[in-house]
């Protein structure tokens, strides 16, 4: 089924002044369907599960963040780039703006951590990170993706999370399919800041999507971020990769 409403690959013009840009480099999508019960405690204010058929979805998203850069400026040397990882959810607001809220990110660079925990409250964690990028035996492009969480999650029993994804890349997608517009095309993110719900709007082109499987998945974020033990024990429903998007990010608006 289609969702309501059918999202666009082409991301809209920033409503607001440009605050930053970046390119997301080399990502790769897991995805769970899940309960919407599960996710709407964990929204902000005035932000509700959107949904695909019923379901809500979690995202596991590793990438590699390059070039950063605040405002219309140049990329920022060094700090700009650096591996990420984020357990991400789908959201919706009263004005009908569909994003994303992130329950984790996992950053190699303190300084891009304190900052956005400081400037927008988006959950950042500090993370020993690495990407290697390898060609397998079949000819197929091969990713691994490893964090280590330099601080204990608040949940029992998982201390400081750690996550390993490996992927193979596949065939291009000539035509994504719905649900692949729904995980994917998303231009904002909400976020609370002293009890206020934001709007951040970003935008950027049609991601170039290519379909991947999994050769290793053992992941502690999800579980870190208070959502089950699914992660660990059921295979993800939608897998895909692409080779990235250059970003651009707007002045957060109140909701």
């Amino acid at each position: 089924m289609t969702p309501d409403p059918v999202l666009d690959p082409q991301g809209p013009p920033l409503p607001t002044r440009q605050i930053m840009s970046q390119w997301w480099r080399d990502i790769t999508f897991l995805h769970w369907p899940v309960d919407p019960g599960l996710l709407a405690p964990l929204l902000p204010r005035g932000v509700r599960p959107d949904l695909f058929d019923g379901s809500a979805w979690v995202g596991l998203i590793p990438f590699r963040m390059v070039d950063a850069g605040i405002s219309t400026g140049p990329p920022v040397p060094w700090l700009g780039t650096f591996a990420e990882t984020n357990v991400r959810v789908y959201s919706v607001d009263d004005r009908g703006r569909h994003g994303v809220t992130f329950l984790s990110l996992e950053a190699q660079r303190l300084l891009v951590v304190l900052g956005a925990r400081l400037g927008f409250n988006v959950p950042y964690q500090w993370a020993s990170m690495g990407v290697r990028d390898q060609v397998a035996p079949d000819g197929r492009r091969v990713l691994s993706y490893t964090t280590h969480r330099a601080t204990r999650a608040p949940v029992d029993g998982v201390g400081r999370p750690r996550s390993r994804v490996t992927v193979a890349v596949g065939e291009q997608l000539a035509q994504p399919s719905p649900l692949e517009l729904f995980l994917t095309a998303r231009f904002g993110l909400h976020t609370a800041v002293a009890g206020r719900t934001l709007w951040v709007p970003n935008t950027h082109g049609p991601w170039p999507l290519q379909s991947a499987e999994v050769l290793e998945l053992e992941d502690e974020l999800v579980v870190a971020a208070g959502l089950g033990t699914f992660a660990r024990t059921t295979p993800p429903a939608s897998v895909l990769f692409s080779t990235g998007v250059r970003t651009t990010f707007g002045f957060p608006q109140r909701l």
